[in-house]
Order: structure tokens, then sequence, then C-alpha cells
């Protein structure tokens, strides 16, 4: 790979709002982690469900981002992607009191990764449809529930004129975005992307997940990485970084947050053709050794890694292990999870914010293992999905 600048970051995430509130976050990580997780859902219905612990934005009020007008027929996920999105181009310089001052839209465009997306609007017309008459419908409502409906609203909102991408793969998407990005950047298809994506917690995708049995209700014990956790905690954010190639961004003066220097991918399919969600340790080593090769570095050059770790403990333990063959034993494993939640196809833009946040100075944490180095010049960042597939980014300071 061919270095790229990142420029700018915007962040809504359960423990801050842009970035200055998000580092302050990222370094009172204890404290952020118990917060995070004992305030009552606004969007889980208490009396349904009396013991649920998820990760919200609680502080999120798009108006003050946007102002009062435009949002009406916009879903959460949708109100928290085009914030994201706004707060990364004002940080990268571009946009200011809603005007471009550097590059123009023609240049401008987004590459965005969402799991399961607008799951609010979708259930909320489907409920229509069947209690009701589809007659009754919104029409403006109805838009949200196409899956890259989000970003195409980001695009809208920001007037971004160059491509728009929308990548669903599961977990790993907001990573996979980066090599959309290096691709249509080689192509000239644009100057600058922001890349990243969002997941918005919804009854529904508590439900499904809850069925599954891997949500950890209650007061059981939960601990991403910890051999006792008893499943995972939803969260829910956005993230968007914008992205350009090096020289360009040095060309017009922009404060470099950090460069992505490595990318990498793996699947490795199970052993029988029945199965078909399970963790593959081979999957996470093979991914991380490609993203560091593709980095130009040696495994010994990572400082920290921004783990997936979530608290099912079987993907767990297999990324820990993977990434212990794939670096080495003793490097530093954080997860961030603990502080933010499952956030699915959020994850790596979230991940991606905390690692530029480790590269400022911030202190990786919460820590699974590994130790501290007095400096952090190299961060990976990983992505487990449920089906063998793992995908991996190196980033690493500006100067």
């Amino acid at each position: 790979m061919i270095p790229m600048a990142i420029t700018g970051f915007g962040v809504v995430s359960p423990i801050g709002i842009g970035h200055d509130e998000f580092m302050a976050a990222v370094n009172d990580a204890e404290g952020s982690k118990r917060r995070a997780f004992t305030s009552k859902s606004t969007v889980l219905p208490p009396e349904t469900f009396p013991d649920a612990r998820v990760a919200e934005a609680l502080n999120f009020d798009a108006v003050k981002h946007l102002g009062d007008k435009g949002l009406r027929n916009f879903d959460r996920l949708t109100k928290m992607m085009i914030v994201a999105g706004k707060l990364a181009l004002e940080d990268a310089g571009v946009k200011k009191n809603g005007e471009y001052i550097a590059l123009k839209p023609e240049q401008v465009g987004i590459i965005s990764s969402t799991a399961y997306g607008s799951l609010e609007a979708i259930t909320e017309l489907n409920l229509v449809a069947e209690l009701e008459d589809p007659r009754y419908i919104n029409p403006a409502r109805f838009p949200n529930t196409v899956i890259n409906a989000a970003a195409g609203y980001v695009s809208i909102w920001e007037n971004l004129r160059a491509p728009n991408v929308t990548i669903v793969d599961g977990n790993c998407g907001a990573l996979d975005a980066i090599l959309s990005c290096e691709t249509h950047l080689a192509h000239g298809r644009a100057d600058a992307f922001l890349i990243g994506g969002g997941e918005a917690l919804s009854e529904p995708l508590y439900r499904a997940f809850r069925m599954l049995g891997v949500v950890c209700e209650g007061d059981a014990t939960w601990e991403p990485g910890d051999s006792h956790s008893n499943g995972m905690r939803l969260g829910e954010g956005a993230a968007y970084m914008l992205v350009e190639r090096m020289d360009e961004a040095l060309a017009r003066g922009a404060r470099l947050r950090g460069v992505l220097a490595g990318y990498g991918t793996a699947f490795d399919a199970p052993e029988s053709e029945a199965v078909l969600v399970h963790p593959s340790i081979d999957a996470v080593t093979r991914a991380v050794r490609a993203a560091v090769k593709d980095a130009g570095i040696q495994p010994s050059d990572v400082d920290a890694v921004v783990a997936s770790a979530s608290g099912i403990e079987r993907f767990d333990a297999a990324e820990l292990m993977g990434l212990s063959r794939g670096l080495r034993e003793d490097v530093l494993i954080a997860a961030p999870k603990a502080m933010l939640g499952e956030t699915f196809g959020a994850h790596g833009a979230l991940g991606m914010a905390c690692a530029l946040a480790w590269l400022e100075g911030a202190e990786p944490s919460p820590v699974l293992s590994g130790r501290a180095r007095d400096r952090i010049n190299h961060v990976v960042v990983t992505t487990t999905g449920y089906y063998g597939n793992v995908s991996a980014a190196v980033l690493r300071r500006a100067s």
C-alpha cells in the first residue's frame, strides 16, 4: 500500500462525541467503561429488557450539530453518521460552517460500512404494514430501509459528489473500506474519502442476538478476553476518517492525525459444511501478518493492537491466539469494546479512532495482555467476523 494520510476524524460514541471528548474518554478508559454500561437504555423498553446492559450514545443530539431542519425523517443511524462525517470534514480543515474551504465537492467521496443498517426503520415500516395497512407506510421514511441510505444522506447533507460506496460484510466492513479507498484514489476517482461506518442500537438487533444466547445481561460476568465472560454487550456509534493521498495532503498544509500504512484480510472456511459461525486462529494470524507486510514493517515494530474482543469467549480466545502467532507474545493488546460495546460494522471505524488517540498520546486501554512501550508508533486494528473472516489495518504516527 502507498501510505495514505488521515487528516481528520469525527466520532459519535457512547464515551464521547468529537475529537476532544473522545480523546478525554480514551484517556480515562476505566471511568468510560463504568459510565457506558450503567445508564438506563433509552432505546430498549425497560419493561421488556430489564436486565439489558448496553452502551448508548446518550448525550447525542443531532440538532446541536446539524440544526433543527431536515432531520424529521432521519433515523438514529443516519443522524449519527451525518454528524460523524461532518465532524471529520471540519477536523480535516475541508469544511467550515457548512462551506468547503479546501478541496471541492467533486473531489470528496465516502466509503461507509454497516452490518445491519437501519433496522429501526425497517421494523417500524414492517409493523405498520402488518398491523395496520401498507397504505399507511410513510413514504418519507421508506428510503431509510435501504442498506446504503444512511451513507447516501451523508453525501447529500455534506454535498459529497465523488463515489459513494457502502460495504456490507459484517464486522469487517469499516477496515475493508481501506482497500476500496486505496483503489478509488489510485484510479483518480476522488482526492479524498470519508471512510468508516456506523451501527445503531435497536430493539430488533438486541432481541436477535439475545435469542442467539450471546448477550450478557444483568450483573453476570462480562469482560472482553475473559474466559469466564458470559457473552457480549452491545453498543452503537459512528466514526469517519478523512483519507487523502499523502503528497496532496501535505501540499495543502493539512494536519496529519495519522497514516494508513497497511491492510490485510483473510478467510478460513469451517471444516464442516454444516458449520457456519466459527472463529479462526489461522485467519487472524494471516490477516495481521498481511497488514504488517503491506505496511513494510516487522511484527516487532507493532507497539499495540486494537483488538476485536467482545466477550464471546471462543472468538476472543481465537483472536488472542492468532495475534500472538501473527505478531509476538508480549505485544500490548487492548479491547476498546469494554467501553464501547460490540458495534459490529462500526467497530473498525471506532477502532481506528482509538488507534489515532493512542498515536496522539492516549494510553492504550483496557489492556488484555502485553507490555506497553514508551512511545506508540504503530498500531494494528483488527476486526473478526463470525464466519471465519478477519481484516486488519496498520496505522502509524505521522511524525
